[in-house]
């Protein structure tokens, strides 16, 4: 049989099976699901980057509530759009998602384009995120490869390169273009596209995969080797720091607390935030300089945050004023202000 006929069979095989196993085993219940409207995808696309399912469905509601077009999220502020987002973290994608709609509206007349290489024109979207946009809506024939993809091309494959190497991610991202459905392309992408996502999320999983359960597991050659736990194969792993700062919890008798917006790169960028200080000693001097009052300082307990590298380990230092005095650069927020503001996590739990 002619080498190119095997490579027509191979990709046959893998694309109707999980286009079958989609239609009848996968997720269908997401609210993101069962639409081709962009806006709603691209919206969910950008939420469940390194952020589980059952965090998503809360805010992806929220923000369909609040913004239910591109055209109402490009009119927003962006306070209105960070305080919205709080607590999702990542929040660069926040910022880049409120770029991009605005975007659609100046550059595209309200309309998400409807091919991959298009899509990535936006802010924040990568070639993943627009792949799975043009294929999911458009039904453009276009691989995806997000983390629970990679994993189950890998072991489907036997793919033994290390995917700390820029060539080595190319290569695969030919070797799924190479898997992709060859009939009836534009009704199947969706079911594909989808199905990949499942497979990766509710049977390919890190640990434990449901092997037995797969599709794919008559021509999975990390199933045969009995070794799915190989893959992908990734060598390099970035070391976990640690970071100490101090807070100023500066708060009145009435419950307004002091905050600043934080600069537009960095850690909790463009987030209100209590003011953040590399040391106790800078935090002092500063209430000395704008309170006149550093004996009334009382430490509270240690917060410890993870983010995706780092554990930052947070120490708020509680002032009470007696008026809201202007402590330089920032505002007073009393509660119910504050609900609408964007703010990191951890000092959102702290406030209560």
């Amino acid at each position: 049989m002619p080498k190119t006929l095997t490579k027509q069979t191979a990709s046959w095989q893998f694309g109707n099976s999980v286009v079958g196993w989609q239609k009848i085993h996968g997720r269908h219940d997401l609210p993101w699901q069962n639409t081709q409207d962009p806006y709603a995808v691209w919206l969910s696309e950008i939420m469940l980057q390194q952020t589980q399912v059952v965090t998503v469905r809360e805010y992806f509601a929220r923000f369909m509530q609040r913004f239910p077009s591109v055209q109402d999220l490009a009119n927003a502020s962006q306070d209105e759009v960070m305080g919205l987002w709080s607590g999702l973290g990542y929040y660069s994608r926040a910022r880049n998602l409120h770029r991009a709609a605005q975007d659609v509206v100046a550059l595209h007349g309200g309309e998400f384009p409807s091919d991959a290489l298009t899509l990535q024109t936006l802010p924040g979207i990568g070639r993943s995120t627009a792949a799975a946009i043009a294929s999911l809506c458009f039904g453009e024939p276009i691989a995806i490869l997000d983390a629970n993809v990679k994993r189950v091309l890998t072991r489907y494959l036997g793919f033994t390169h290390d995917l700390t190497y820029a060539k080595n991610e190319k290569l695969l991202w030919e070797k799924a273009q190479a898997l992709l459905p060859t009939q009836y392309v534009a009704q199947s992408m969706p079911h594909y596209t989808q199905g990949m996502m499942d497979l990766g999320a509710t049977l390919c999983t890190p640990k434990t995969p449901q092997c037995g359960q797969c599709p794919l597991k008559d021509h999975c050659k990390a199933f045969n080797e009995g070794k799915p736990q190989d893959y992908p194969v990734k060598t390099k792993k970035l070391k976990r720091t640690s970071e100490q700062l101090w807070l100023l919890y500066a708060q009145t008798k009435t419950g307004s607390v002091w905050m600043v917006q934080r600069p537009q790169s960095g850690i909790w960028a463009g987030l209100y935030c209590l003011p953040v200080f590399e040391s106790y000693e800078s935090l002092g001097a500063f209430v000395s300089a704008k309170a006149k009052a550093k004996s009334d300082l009382q430490d509270m307990p240690v917060i410890k945050h993870t983010l995706t590298h780092k554990d930052l380990y947070l120490h708020p230092v509680a002032l009470q004023v007696t008026n809201q005095k202007s402590l330089g650069q920032g505002h007073w927020f009393d509660r119910l202000s504050m609900a609408d503001i964007g703010l990191p996590a951890p000092i959102r739990k702290l406030m209560g």
